[in-house]
């Protein structure tokens, strides 16, 4: 297996990676590779989710990249090169003199009008968004319209004067922390782009009011989708979604020059869309770690429940406190039961009762729901299935962070699970 996605890389692939017959599993997606994808030895069996991200690849349409150009188009491609050269620069700079012209007016023009957004949110990305355009398209924020409430406001879904369906989360700046809380959000959400994130469309903001304009996830999020009665998911859809999730923590850890830390993942904040991929909310509380910095100390708490031992006792947050949230979320999704479940008294956790029920009676604590929809399937397969998630969701929830597992490992570890799982139902299906 061989995990080199999210690493800034740019270039071809090599050739030469098609003479390693062992090679079963390959992921080089949301990189800068260039050139043509090769097409021999065990590239014959990658999907096109092995290349996500690197828009300058081509080659096999199986990939879902452009065919690679042909030498007869080279005398095509250099007439090309000169217009590029020496007369589109030519044109770009009276575009981009009269588009400074045009921005320098409306600036002055909203400095007058309307109070400035936070510095956090850069002003160009972003669609500018009235209060009045809110209130209309929310019908004045109506409880019909309330998506949810957290610890500093409430979302509402919203429509905006183009059609397009919003989910607007409006702060309650009544609340101690609000303003910073926004702020945070802010800086934390105009510096990470990634396709398991939410994405900010824009910002509402005045003397009185706070607003984060979001993209509307259709399908609602993961604890509505694990404790509904109307639907279950089944164990690859769980793991598909534990998979986009550690996805998005490595990115936040490990994918930019100063690390992010979540500091509040729960399946409240995991979101899921019409496909069922994964949408990471809530910047809320999130905290950015200077360079060569390990921790922080805060006096802000994340929920009961999923906040690490150390956050909780003394403010102490790291990334580690991510992985920790993030294997209770894993326990939390096989076994159906919240860390908070009433049945957690006196010194039992959810992480005890797993850790009690192994290595005999680990089947007795795996949701009933689950293993009902994955009737009839192998038993000893399953039963290795879960114990490997099981025993993520326990290494990842260790007490002390120096003995919670690295959430790259993680990823490496989920994606053979996946990989494993697909493999299993692909062959039952040839079966049938």
């Amino acid at each position: 297996m061989l995990n080199l996605s999210y690493n800034n890389l740019s270039g071809s692939i090599l050739k030469s990676l098609e003479a390693l017959s062992f090679l079963k599993y390959l992921n080089v997606s949301f990189n800068e590779l260039s050139g043509e994808i090769p097409s021999g030895g065990p590239f014959v069996k990658f999907t096109a989710e092995s290349f996500l991200g690197n828009k300058a690849l081509c080659g096999n349409q199986l990939f879902d990249v452009p065919p690679c150009p042909s030498s007869a188009s080279s005398k095509g491609l250099r007439v090309k090169e000169i217009l590029l050269k020496y007369f589109l620069p030519g044109i770009s700079s009276i575009i981009i003199l009269l588009a400074l012209v045009y921005m320098l007016r409306r600036y002055q023009e909203s400095k007058m009008q309307v109070p400035s957004l936070p510095n956090a949110m850069p002003l160009l990305e972003h669609r500018m968004i009235s209060y009045q355009e809110l209130c209309q398209g929310t019908n004045n924020f109506c409880e019909s319209n309330l998506l949810g409430a957290g610890g500093f406001g409430s979302v509402y879904k919203g429509v905006l004067s183009d059609g397009t369906i919003v989910a607007v989360k409006v702060l309650n700046l009544q609340l101690v922390g609000a303003f910073k809380s926004f702020d945070a959000e802010c800086k934390v959400l105009q510096t990470i782009r990634h396709r398991n994130l939410v994405k900010v469309i824009s910002t509402c903001s005045n003397p009185e009011f706070r607003a984060l304009v979001l993209q509307y996830i259709s399908n609602g999020n993961l604890e509505r989708w694990l404790y509904s009665h109307n639907y279950c998911l089944n164990l690859l859809q769980r793991v598909n979604i534990m998979v986009d999730v550690a996805s998005v923590l490595d990115y936040l850890h490990h994918g930019q020059s100063e690390l992010i830390v979540h500091c509040d993942l729960k399946p409240t904040n995991i979101l899921l869309d019409e496909d069922m991929v994964v949408h990471v909310a809530d910047f809320g509380i999130a905290k950015i770690l200077a360079k060569n910095k390990d921790f922080i100390q805060t006096k802000t708490l994340g929920t009961l429940g999923y906040i690490a031992p150390e956050f909780g006792s003394e403010g102490k947050v790291s990334i580690k406190c991510d992985v920790y949230s993030y294997g209770i979320i894993l326990l939390e999704m096989i076994t159906r039961k919240k860390p908070t479940d009433d049945m957690f008294v006196g010194e039992l956790t959810l992480r005890q009762w797993i850790n009690g029920s192994l290595p005999d009676k680990m089947m007795e604590v795996v949701d009933d729901g689950l293993l009902r929809i994955e009737h009839g399937r192998d038993v000893i397969f399953m039963e290795s299935i879960f114990s490997s998630i099981i025993e993520l969701g326990l290494k990842c929830s260790e007490e002390l962070p120096v003995e919670r597992i690295d959430i790259k490992d993680v990823l490496v570890k989920l994606n053979k699970i996946k990989l494993t799982l697909s493999e299993n139902r692909n062959r039952g299906a040839r079966y049938l």
